[in-house]
């Protein structure tokens, strides 16, 4: 034990008083303010306390002791419980057994273990056998007790003992772990201990105490294991939280038939239904439903109707402890005003109430929940937009199978999460891994996953198991990371020493090509085409109230025809990126292109620019009638020219051909134009001050184009953009090329029509100057990728090399090209915003960077006041959301301000 501060560390809850509540979610973690909670609400709670998150962080600060005063906490604490129930922890006679469990802020599927049965040894396990009348009943606590302790605490992996476990099953030929009896278990106990005796050369610990403490200290360990650090940093959750651990009194599922554990949702998680929903085990421990070990039974029988369940419902089986449960889920969902995942244990048909926590749910789900509970009253509109995650958003744009398409089922499992997927069969996750990086498409297939499977589930299409329900660790982290994922299909054997699985007469074989659709559980052989989706009335709802709410415009970054027409269809108010050069890839236009850099003069270079023209004018009609009179910022030829130009011997012979240069021409050109650092050399703006005729082209297009649309009555509103200016004598010079070219093209049609100039900061040196170059600019769009590499003087490109070690350094909190740099990046973005309205009343301020589709980053953008952010197509959606929520943020915020 470490130094001794007298702090709170422990927080009790039972009999219908707590020392915590809900609102202490940072101290207790979720759990255990949860169970403090619903203590409160007079629910049945078993009695246990809390040690807190700051027992973490003090440990971790102080090399991995504990605070001295800590244990003296526990110990009063243990005291509670035990005259609470009048038993003891540790007494031969009627122990006192407690389960051992994480509970962090956030929660944290499968992260963190669980320790039940704790306090039973070779002497307590009599008297436990003996209280209960019922030594099966202890004998099957105390071998679940050795194993779940033996993985977590003392590093003994469980599958030792599921092998000893499968072997005395097939000795006594039965198939279930319920058809052992009390001589089967207490000789499993005796190979059980003797399994941990050779693993670690000592004995499994006998003292209760040494248990506790050996469980506790597990428990904070394990917050920095591989498993913990992989999930905090796919979902950005700081490792400064800690976790706390729970420790309450057992109550038990696995006494008999009168007994059984479950995992209950107050309305659907995948469809988000108004339908009571949820699996239970008779005769069965908690981890049972969890881990899919066994594949359970449904609570309604509608639920039993609906996934084709033989077994009876608990609402025929248990039906006064069913009625219970519904009084207990109804008045959970009303308290927390969210749907609830409710863990439940029946010991003699008494309920109790393990814990509660708002549900995981699917992005339908989430939204289709939230447009309920405002219908049925529970929940106000701000509330309802501020509970929809925007980054789950892009699962709802996801394909499902084309119906009208042939499929050959071979198995169908649960559907654990939705949306469809194809790809090669792969066994494990380091194959996932493997494959996936090089650019194949997998599917994993396991017989269950564990945490460990984290990563294989991240890089592959899409999870199939064969055991495990829908509240198994594969369908919850699998919804979380919205890939689609089919669970307990019972008809798959999985043999991964030969890589091969069958499905009744059908074997697939590693490197064979699937589909899972994760909407309605099907496992179809080879390849079925999907559909796009389409979107839910529900979804237009909480869409139109984002957008009621919401004071940014968002824009698209989009240069062709498809995709403004995409970002139109999602809500997109304007395009804030066209990026001219990529029109200049065409496969029709690179020779023009190639032509007119290859050119020896301006004369040579302008006959190739007129044959770009009316290609370039094309375009700019398609765009501006997609968007329909909504602001188009345009940007002008931005990449250096080196770029357009042939690279390979075969494609030089190719365009001498074509021109009649010499290759030899084509490599002198070259050579000329190759730059050590290209990111910094001739390009943007500066290749306009050099080559005016190229602007000069563009933006006669552009007018052309404008003029076009608009004689046929149509609003046109282009905004002209110069990328890269570092102060304000370059945008003099270029909005002047601009200028001529509308004035000649107005004076040759007789029309005349508005239009604006502006500029892309995107060099530090023009955010400083800001206030001088809005004298000329009569917008700025902010291109947060190029400032993000200006500003920190890391290239995009080559970032990824040493981005994790400034991660794990604690340098860079998150990756400053997906997560705008508030502090430095931001900071230049501010002053110019400042600087630039000083100067130029009402000038509209945007950015476009790939940053406009990240949350956290469109929040910035809302409090220094931005007009606009500009996104790719797909992520409309979810910055008209992330826009609502800032402006909510922000509302509150100057509330609490006044």
């Amino acid at each position: 034990m470490g130094v001794t501060h007298m702090n709170k560390w422990v927080y009790s809850f039972g009999d219908g008083v707590a020392q915590g509540d809900a609102t202490m979610r940072n101290l207790l973690g979720g759990k255990g303010a949860n169970l403090a909670e619903m203590c409160s609400l007079g629910l049945p709670v078993p009695p246990g306390f809390t040690i807190t998150t700051e027992v973490c962080t003090a440990y971790y600060e102080d090399n991995q002791k504990f605070p001295g005063d800590l244990e003296l906490q526990v110990q009063e604490s243990l005291a509670e419980i035990e005259k609470s129930l009048g038993k003891n922890f540790g007494d031969a006679s009627d122990p006192l057994l407690v389960s051992v469990r994480s509970g962090s802020r956030a929660s944290m599927p499968g992260m963190m273990d669980t320790v039940l049965n704790l306090g039973l040894n070779d002497k307590t396990v009599a008297g436990l056998a003996a209280k209960s009348g019922n030594e099966r009943f202890a004998y099957d606590s105390y071998r679940r007790f050795i194993q779940m302790y033996s993985d977590v605490v003392l590093g003994v992996e469980h599958y030792n003992f599921e092998e000893l476990l499968d072997l005395k099953k097939q000795d006594r030929g039965v198939t279930q772990d319920t058809d052992l009896d009390a001589a089967d278990l207490k000789e499993l106990v005796s190979q059980y201990k003797k399994a941990v005796q050779d693993a670690l050369g000592k004995s499994f610990p006998q003292d209760v105490n040494e248990q506790l403490w050996g469980a506790i200290t597990a428990v904070f360990s394990s917050w920095m294991n591989n498993r913990a650090i992989t999930y905090r940093k796919l979902n950005e959750i700081p490792e400064s939280w800690g976790t706390a651990v729970n420790i309450q009194s057992m109550v038990f599922g696995n006494m008999g038939n009168d007994c059984a554990t479950g995992v209950a949702f107050t309305r659907d998680p995948s469809t988000g239904d108004n339908e009571f929903y949820g699996e239970y085990l008779i005769n069965a421990q908690g981890e049972d439903v969890v881990a899919g070990i066994r594949t359970p039974q449904q609570i309604t029988v509608v639920g039993k109707e609906k996934n084709k369940i033989e077994l009876p419902a608990m609402e025929e089986e248990m039906p006064d402890v069913y009625a219970d449960l519904v009084k207990v889920y109804k008045n959970l969902e009303s308290h927390y005003k969210d749907m609830q995942d409710i863990e439940f244990t029946v010991q003699d048909r008494k309920l109790w109430i393990l814990q509660t926590r708002n549900g995981k749910r699917t992005a339908p789900a989430a939204i289709k929940i939230a447009v309920d509970m405002v219908n049925e009253g529970i929940i106000d509109i701000e509330e309802a937009i501020g509970r929809i995650d925007p980054a789950s958003l892009d699962q709802l744009l996801h394909p499902t199978l084309d119906p009208k398409a042939h499929r050959r089922i071979i198995d169908r499992g649960l559907p654990a999460s939705p949306g469809a997927a194809s790809g090669a069969v792969v066994f494990s996750s380091e194959d996932a891994e493997t494959k996936a990086a090089n650019g194949e498409k997998v599917i994993l297939v396991r017989i269950e996953t564990s945490p460990e499977d984290i990563h294989g589930m991240h890089a592959a299409e899409g999870i199939l198991t064969a055991r495990g329900g829908m509240t198994s660790h594969a369908a919850v982290v699998a919804r979380g990371m919205g890939k689609p994922c089919v669970s307990g299909a019972g008809g798959l054997r999985i043999d991964y020493e030969n890589g091969v699985f069958k499905a009744g007469d059908t074997e697939v074989a590693e490197g064979d090509i699937i589909t899972i659709n994760g909407s309605s559980g099907e496992v179809i052989l080879g390849e079925v085409p999907t559909i796009q989706p389409k979107l839910s009335g529900d979804f237009v709802q909480i869409m139109k109230w984002a957008d009621e709410v919401r004071q940014l415009k968002i824009r698209t970054n989009a240069e062709t025809p498809e995709d403004a027409a995409t970002a139109r269809k999602f809500g997109a108010q304007g395009i804030g990126l066209c990026r001219t050069e990529h029109m200049f890839f065409d496969t029709s236009r690179i020779v023009a292109v190639r032509e007119m850099i290859l050119a020896e003069d301006e004369k040579g270079r302008r006959v190739a620019l007129a044959k770009l023209q009316p290609m370039q004018k094309s375009d700019f009609v398609e765009i501006f009638k997609i968007m329909e009179g909504f602001p188009v910022t345009i940007r002008l030829l931005d990449p250096p020219l080196h770029e357009f130009l042939p690279h390979t011997d075969e494609d030089m012979a190719e365009v001498a051909k074509v021109t009649g240069v010499s290759v030899e021409d084509i490599k002198r050109r070259s050579a000329q134009l190759h730059e050590h650092n290209p990111m910094l050399g001739h390009r943007g703006c500066r290749l306009g001050i050099t080559y005016p005729e190229i602007y000069e082209m563009q933006a006669r297009a552009i007018f052309e184009a404008a003029l076009e649309v608009s004689g046929e009555g149509k609003d046109v509103e282009p905004e002209i953009m110069i990328p890269l200016i570092l102060g304000k004598k370059e945008l003099d010079i270029l909005k002047n090329v601009v200028d001529q070219a509308a004035k000649d093209v107005f004076a040759a049609t007789g029309k005349e029509i508005k239009y604006l100039v502006g500029t892309m900061i995107e060099l530090p040196r023009a955010a400083l100057m800001a206030g001088e170059i809005a004298q000329t600019a009569e917008f700025f769009s902010f291109g947060t990728n190029d400032l993000t590499q200006t500003t920190l003087g890391i290239s995009r490109d080559d970032a990824a090399a040493f981005i994790g070690d400034y991660k794990e350094k604690g340098i860079f909190e998150h990756d400053p090209f997906v997560r705008l740099d508030r502090e430095g990046v931001g900071e230049l973005i501010k002053m110019a915003a400042d600087r630039g309205r000083a100067a130029r009343a009402g000038i509209k301020l945007g950015i476009c960077g790939e940053h406009g589709g990240n949350p956290d980053s469109i929040e910035f953008c809302q409090q220094i006041g931005l007009d606009y952010v500009s996104c790719s197509p797909y992520r409309v959606p979810i910055a008209r959301l992330a826009a609502a929520q800032a402006a909510l943020a922000e509302k509150v915020a100057k509330k609490k301000a006044a």
